[in-house]
């Protein structure tokens, strides 16, 4: 059943059918990955498919739904224009153990669309299942869409949990701290793993947009931060981010993490202009793994 304030706009969008997407991949698009967040030749678990502990880190699950969750119709709002879609927040939920390999189905839905006045905020859900049918992630995803509001839309979201939490930092000195400087190739390296756009290769392109040059992909500073949190407190179960600044390649990240209970609340920033890029973050640990290897 619809919000009560949800507009005929967004019930009719609700309604627009979403083909299932499926994602194949092997240990190669696996280690491909980890490279792209910044694993190295030393990180045997995460680079090399002969390891006893081989796996994907935990943010890999962002890859599989990621043109599904890009591919959602989007044309039904007004005064669309898709170059002015910015990546707001992403919420990953991991719910059971990721296979290294395998072939994968994503089903996508239209979850929440708030009126900004000046913008539209849209939010989608991908589950992504494996051949029998197990929920292996469930992704939300929050774009806005720049001179797409005023069409007498919701604006004030619902509660959804853990994606949607504020995460306000503790008034206090961090529990973790973890600088990382990017590589240079950085973005060159991540787009491998699905993300084509030429913002973040194409200089001319990047110069539309008002940057000086190609900029960091943001979930790929989201799966560096969550590399950091799994390195210092072990596995979550989900990570929220909201992305609140552009990185570019080459320039060094520092996250900053508080441990609250079960979960770990993390901001993360660039060092050289001293700019957050990663806030209202958190990822809620696994049972059992609440002990920080600090």
């Amino acid at each position: 059943m619809a919000p009560p304030e949800e507009s005929k706009l967004v019930a009719e969008a609700k309604k627009i059918p979403v083909e299932p997407t499926h994602y194949s991949y092997t240990e190669r698009d696996v280690i491909l990955y980890n490279l792209g967040i910044g694993a190295t030749e030393k990180d045997l678990q995460w680079t090399y498919e002969g390891d006893d502990e081989f796996s994907a880190l935990p943010t890999f699950g962002v890859i599989p739904q990621f043109l599904a969750s890009s591919g959602l119709p989007l044309d039904w709002l007004p005064d669309f224009n898709p170059a002015k879609l910015l990546h707001g927040e992403q919420f990953l939920s991991i719910k059971a153990p990721i296979p290294t390999s395998g072939e994968l189905v994503n089903h996508t839905r239209l979850l929440e669309v708030l009126d900004k006045g000046k913008a539209a905020a849209v939010t989608s859900v991908v589950e992504t299942r494996d051949k029998s049918g197990t929920l292996i992630f469930e992704n939300q995803s929050t774009v806005f869409i720049r001179g797409s509001g005023g069409f007498g839309g919701q604006r004030t979201g619902s509660d959804r949990g853990a994606a949607t939490a504020a995460n306000a930092v503790p008034k206090r000195t961090p529990d973790a701290v973890v600088e990382e400087q990017t590589s240079s190739s950085q973005a060159a390296l991540y787009r491998l793993s699905g993300d084509l756009n030429p913002l973040h290769i194409l200089p001319e392109f990047a110069a539309i947009g008002g940057f000086n040059k190609p900029i960091l992909h943001g979930l790929c500073s989201m799966g560096i931060s969550g590399k950091h949190v799994f390195q210092k407190f072990g596995p979550y179960k989900d990570i929220k981010v909201r992305f609140a600044g552009v990185v570019y390649p080459g320039e060094t990240l520092i996250t900053e993490m508080w441990k609250e209970g079960a979960k770990i609340i993390f901001t993360t920033k660039v060092k050289e202009r001293d700019t957050i890029v990663l806030a209202s973050a958190a990822a809620t640990l696994v049972d059992g793994a609440a002990k920080a290897k600090l």
